[in-house]
């Protein structure tokens, strides 16, 4: 069913998201305040891929949640720039490298239950050193890493953003990547019956 918004307030905002309060009914049952994130930029994020290498990624901590992990490049889209602009802009300030063909692999709000922001996620297909990131506290390290390893992150808890693990694991999934699944998962033990 769809809910009815009556209305909706302003608490408190700034130029990285404003927080509302919206006066929303569930139809048939009730009326109640239901705080809402509106956040002003969507986000985009790449899968730098190589065959050779693995993924590129950034192994940094994140002092909101006090942890450590590895991300793929992502930021936000600036006014007057398309996800892609971001995105490819994103890779080169984060990591030194400039992204080969960045082609989308979806679009998606990760929290909209609470927030409006959308994420665009992308692959590219390889990419050429052209420097140093622009900003070295985006991250303690910038590696390619390679699959096995990539899915042992994954699999361990390492890769703790939300982004970083939707884009990998989507990009698995669908074998973006190429190569289908490995020998060792091909082999995997048939269950008994």
């Amino acid at each position: 069913m769809r809910w009815t918004v009556h209305g909706e307030r302003e608490i408190y905002s700034s130029d990285w998201v404003r927080l509302t309060l919206a006066d929303v009914e569930v139809p048939g049952l009730r009326r109640f305040d239901h705080h809402v994130l509106r956040m002003p930029r969507p986000a985009a994020g790449v899968v730098v891929h190589d065959p050779e290498r693995g993924l590129l990624l950034l192994h940094r901590h994140r002092f909101i949640t006090d942890t450590w992990g590895w991300e793929i490049p992502a930021g936000g889209v600036d006014a007057g720039e398309s996800p892609a602009q971001a995105a490819e802009r994103e890779v080169l300030e984060e990591t030194g490298w400039r992204p080969g063909p960045l082609r989308e692999l979806a679009a998606y709000h990760p929290s909209n239950g609470i927030a409006d922001q959308c994420f665009h996620l992308f692959l590219a297909d390889g990419a050429t050193r052209v420097g140093t990131p622009s900003d070295p506290s985006e991250a303690e390290r910038v590696e390619w890493v390679p699959l096995p390893e990539v899915r042992r992150i994954v699999r361990d808890g390492r890769m703790r953003d939300g982004l970083s693990f939707t884009a990998v694991l989507y990009a698995l999934a669908f074998d973006e990547l190429g190569g289908g699944r490995s020998a060792a998962e091909e082999s995997s033990p048939t269950p008994l019956p």
